[in-house]
């Protein structure tokens, strides 16, 4: 009998021993590559070991990923044959719940304008560069001056779409607008004084995300004070000998956010045709026509039967329908929510305005290539470094314009950011999956994907007005216009006249979706796709934001299962 109790007190200490380890090795704050702690007070390895998924930034909707069939079209009225019908996958994102509006766009203009005052001739050009053009608006045989006079600013049109931006503004919006959403998460987290999101302050002592994350004390123009953790409601960690850790949040702190950006063409597609409410064999296969269920665009349900669901034109000269009668309820753009959203959530995905896409266009998607996550336009970049190892941040000397058309200077950076340039060998050395930095024309024109290519290419010896031979470095020979500022400003337009170009697409030429006020019931299936200069605006294409997710796929269902 001892020795049989003796045997169970020996038995009941190794199994909470063996609890103990478990729980001591299970532990989030234990390390199971060492069992070193982790978060500890007195230094060493700081994680949040908390994070539960990624919270929904302002303004967004999540969008669960999935396969779809991308590019199948219902009608091909115009014989555009730049659809081809194939497989995708998409990872889950976020997509803005509306367009960005003439009220979201001008709070950007009002920062701008705060920061970089024109009234200072350095900054001038900033400024001017970010208004939308509100010329788009004319119409040499029609009177639309209240549009060009009151549609961006006036409040009766604060909640629709902005238009008369450009492809490159609405990059630089979405990169605005992240650095101003991570600078409120830093806030709130208490890395950041209260009264760091200041509005008057000298060019460059901002927040920008990118800065903050490689350079944290060169934010704000290195005003350490605004990021220093004594001026927060925060109280830091410290080590056992009182010197401050952890002051400054890295991306281990799951605070900052992925950049908001412009959603890639397969992103949009899918996001447009919202399948995740309908699981029928022939939507699953890429039959469903419009953001909404069913073949007409007209409601078929009782309470709004007969209702239109988009905003688009009827007919020649019909723009909504008989006063009263049959009407979308829009003469040009209409209030964001003005109709149903689809089953994503999202709104205005087809009808209201057009949107711009991330990608550069060609009449095909290379699908042999990559089905996963599809995007052409690939520009990749690295931080440029001074001699002594630290990050170069941007100057006011620094700033690069980009001259439109229009004769529009736009700023492709700001002072406070860090400088990008092109990657190198250093990056692509043996590498398999990418080796240059410029990678929008991949298998369409260089060595991969014409087997004219010369490497000896020379336009000085071949000219530049179409020969057979000056074309075998690029397979789309468009027309090469110029244009830019001399040193007093005056800008200098040099238009390319030659009568052998044969093409339109070029690697600045970007795509947009879906149909807008202006177009017909063709244009409102997602899968159609057109093309646009990156650096020129309409009065019917606007924009909406994307973020992508990181960690699990869905919602509510990244908790381990076992």
């Amino acid at each position: 009998m001892k020795k049989t109790t003796a045997f169970k007190v020996l038995l009941v200490l190794a199994i909470s021993i063996t609890i103990t380890s478990c729980k001591r090795s299970s532990s989030s704050n234990s390390s199971r590559a060492t069992g070193w702690d982790i978060n500890s007070k007195d230094g060493g390895f700081q994680y949040n070991t908390k994070f539960q998924e990624q919270e929904t930034a302002p303004g967004l909707v999540f969008v669960e990923g999935g396969t779809f069939t991308m590019g199948q079209v219902q009608d091909d009225v115009m014989h555009d044959w730049n659809n081809t019908p194939n497989q995708q996958h998409i990872m889950s994102f976020y997509m803005d719940e509306t367009e960005v509006t003439n009220k979201m766009y001008t709070e950007y203009l009002d920062w701008i304008k705060r920061i970089y005052p024109p009234t200072d001739e350095n900054f001038k050009a900033i400024y001017d560069g970010a208004l939308p053009d509100t010329l788009v608006w004319r119409n040499r045989l029609g009177y639309n001056e209240v549009m060009t006079e009151n549609y961006l600013r006036h409040p009766a049109y604060g909640e629709y779409p902005v238009v008369g931006v450009s492809w490159i503004q609405a990059v630089e919006f979405a990169n605005w607008r992240s650095d101003r959403v991570n600078e409120m998460y830093l806030e709130n987290a208490g890395y950041i004084a209260r009264d760091a999101k200041i509005t008057s302050v000298e060019a460059g002592q901002t927040f920008n995300t990118d800065t903050y994350i490689n350079a944290p004390k060169e934010v704000y123009g290195g005003n350490d004070s605004l990021t220093n953790p004594q001026n927060t409601r925060r109280r830091p960690q410290t080590t056992a000998s009182g010197d401050t850790i952890n002051v400054y949040a890295g991306r281990e702190t799951g605070i900052i956010s992925p950049k908001y950006r412009l959603p890639t063409e397969a992103e949009w597609e899918y996001a447009a045709l919202g399948l995740t409410e309908v699981r029928s064999y022939n939507i699953y296969r890429g039959r469903k026509k419009y953001p909404w269920d069913g073949q007409y665009t007209r409601s078929g349900r009782r309470k709004i039967k007969g209702d239109q669901l988009a905003n688009f034109k009827q007919g020649k000269g019909d723009y909504g329908g008989i006063a009263g009668w049959s009407d979308d309820n829009a003469d040009i753009t209409n209030k964001v929510k003005s109709y149903q959203p689809n089953d994503f959530g999202l709104y205005d995905m087809a009808g209201n305005v057009a949107e711009w896409v991330a990608d550069v266009y060609r009449p095909i998607v290379d699908d042999e290539f990559n089905d996963f996550n599809y995007y052409r336009g690939n520009v990749y970049t690295k931080n440029a470094i001074n001699e002594d190892g630290t990050v170069k941040l941007v100057t006011t000397d620094d700033i690069v314009y980009d001259t439109l058309p229009n004769g529009k200077v736009v700023a492709r950076n700001l002072p406070g950011e860090i400088l990008q340039v092109a990657v190198d060998e250093n990056e692509t050395y043996l590498r398999s999956n990418f080796d240059k930095s410029d990678n929008r024309n991949f298998r369409d024109g260089d060595k991969r994907s014409s087997r004219y290519y010369r490497d000896s290419f020379n336009e000085d010896e071949f000219g530049e007005d179409g020969d057979k031979n000056s074309m075998t470095s690029k397979m789309y020979n468009s027309p090469k216009h110029h244009v830019e500022s001399d040193s007093s400003g005056q800008l200098i337009r040099e238009y390319d006249k030659s009568d052998k170009r044969t093409s339109l697409i070029n690697d600045e030429v970007r795509v947009y979706k879906g149909g807008s006020w202006k177009d017909r019931e063709y244009w409102l299936d997602p899968a159609q796709r057109r093309y646009f200069p990156q650096d020129m605006a309409t009065d019917y294409i606007g924009f909406r934001c994307a973020m992508s997710r990181v960690g699990s796929k869905s919602k509510g269902r990244n908790k381990s299962k076992n």
